[in-house]
């Protein structure tokens, strides 16, 4: 049997396809074990999970402090933000823990996060067959090609990055080994990068304990929308959350027909009627099995886990991949995309009656669930990873 490190960052969407592929292999009788920030990555894995602390001195402070600055920026401003205050600098404070998790571990694979980039300059440096795990497919689409000079600067960024420790050519963010990519080529679109990805679809697997919910509070004769803009967007929806709460009312026509489930803090969302429900968190996956529809900022965890469902979805991207994420969801018809600081009631609510009522976006949610059952997901990853030991 083999063994299997796998490297990620502090990021739920992240490191949730790795907890499903990791327990598949463990499954099979191979050693699994993650390297990680020790504050931040703990609490998104599953508690017997064996994690090697690789954080340095990037303290949660730290991701705390970008997070809050990241909030506000949009376009290129938060793109310089991921990478120079939160991508290469936890890269860097990564390198020595992730040295030592393979001195003490010994693993015959890597496994690197993407955003992990760590993981990949190890592997490198200590000659281990690695694999990328591309938890989004928006890097494989080049979505900085039409802005040259955006583009020029991440390849710098990452090129004096690797150049730093000694590695030297390809690119950290795929492995001339294996590139895992969660879902599928229809949904993704072209590749536009040197590498051929291995579409495994979604590697859908344990969580965190779920959060509690009124389940009797649901009303299976209404139909259920629920609202969640992600683990790190929440702070930013504030005027978004009164558009929904206003267009969820012109929805009903004054019949009660629908119920909202809005993730939120309530104390940024204030009084709301009573077919709005206000929770802070949710156990998504169930709930997503009750849904009609989501209202989502595209991460690409939620998107799968509604296709999955065969859920259609409003769209609202608020920076980094969850416009590509979203045109793409909007381009093989499961959602609408709207604008998420410009959209005005109305037109949430002409969007939420249009994937509520019409059937061709949910038709095109389950054909794309379809698509990832066949893929395969962690089964499919873990046979790929079984053939670089």
């Amino acid at each position: 049997m083999s063994r299997f490190l796998i490297v990620v960052p502090p990021l739920a969407g992240h490191v949730n396809p790795t907890v499903a592929v990791g327990r598949e292999l463990q499954r099979r009788g191979h050693e699994v074990a993650w390297a990680g920030h020790p504050e931040l990555v703990a609490p998104l894995l599953p508690a017997d999970c064996r994690l090697w602390p690789a954080g340095g001195d990037f303290s949660a402070a730290d991701m705390a402090g970008a997070r809050a600055r990241w909030l506000n920026l949009r376009a290129f401003a938060a793109l310089a933000a991921l990478w120079d205050e939160v991508l290469i600098p936890l890269g860097a404070a990564m390198v020595d823990g992730v040295e030592a998790a393979v001195d003490g571990f010994g693993p015959d694979v890597v496994v690197a996060d993407q955003q992990a980039l760590a993981g990949a300059v190890v592997a490198c440096r200590r000659g281990l067959p690695w694999a990328t795990s591309a938890s989004t497919f928006a890097e494989l689409t080049r979505p900085y090609a039409s802005m040259p000079k955006v583009e020029a600067w991440v390849a710098e960024r990452l090129e004096a990055f690797q150049h730093s420790y000694g590695v030297g050519g390809g690119d950290l963010r795929f492995s001339e080994h294996l590139v895992i990519s969660y879902t599928v080529p229809e949904l993704a679109g072209p590749v536009q990068v040197p590498c051929s990805p291995a579409f495994v679809g979604p590697a859908l697997g344990e969580r965190p304990p779920a959060a509690s919910f009124p389940w009797e509070w649901l009303d299976p004769a209404r139909k259920l929308v629920v609202v969640s803009l992600g683990t790190h967007n929440q702070e930013a929806g504030a005027r978004f959350y009164r558009v929904l709460a206003e267009a969820a009312g012109s929805v009903l026509h004054g019949r009660p027909v629908l119920q909202m489930v809005l993730v939120a803090p309530p104390e940024m969302v204030g009084p709301v009627p009573e077919h709005i429900l206000v929770r802070p968190s949710v156990p998504q996956l169930a709930l997503l099995a009750r849904c009609s529809a989501v209202v989502t900022h595209g991460g690409v965890n939620t998107v799968n886990e509604c296709l999955v469902e065969g859920v259609p979805m409003v769209l609202a991207p608020i920076r980094d991949d969850q416009p590509i994420v979203a045109g793409r969801v909007a381009a093989v018809g499961a959602g609408i995309q709207v604008r998420f600081g410009r959209v005005q009631p109305a037109e949430m609510a002409v969007a939420l009656r249009s994937v509520l009522k019409d059937p061709a976006y949910r038709a095109a949610a389950r054909r794309i669930g379809a698509s990832f059952a066949l893929a395969g997901g962690a089964d499919t990853a873990a046979d790929l990873l079984e053939k670089l030991t």
